[in-house]
């Protein structure tokens, strides 16, 4: 038997056991708006590897699930848009019409304008 009491979850004896009071503090330290822009960036990438627009192209290709992505970052981005700033705003919203397109030419069989993913939020997407 060890003479070492076990840890209680969430001390910070451990290298491998992730301190939660300290990462409370730090998400409490950024900025809603920061917060926003890293969740639709990471929402963008998502959609472009599903997309097949990285440099592996279509080894991770799956439009049912890059469908999925484009949609929630035109919710995130239509629900956000009067508490970030155009700064922040607009380069999102070019980045969500590319994935959009993205999308349109990569369908076998294209959504009719105003129902492909996010185009609820946006409006029609040509292409």
């Amino acid at each position: 038997m060890s003479d070492t009491p076990p840890e209680s979850p969430g001390s910070t004896g451990s290298p491998e056991s992730p301190d939660f009071e300290s990462m409370t503090r730090d998400i409490a330290e950024v900025p809603a708006v920061e917060v926003i822009v890293t969740v639709a960036v990471n929402l963008m990438s998502a959609a472009a590897v599903k997309l097949g627009l990285t440099e592996e192209g279509d080894t991770y290709k799956d439009l049912d699930e890059a469908r999925k992505l484009v949609h929630a970052l035109a919710g995130l981005l239509d629900a956000s848009t009067t508490e970030i700033s155009s700064f922040h705003a607009a380069p999102l919203r070019d980045g969500l019409k590319s994935l959009q397109l993205a999308f349109r030419e990569a369908s076998v069989v294209p959504d009719d304008p105003g129902q492909g993913p996010g185009e609820k939020y946006t409006g029609p997407i040509y292409g």
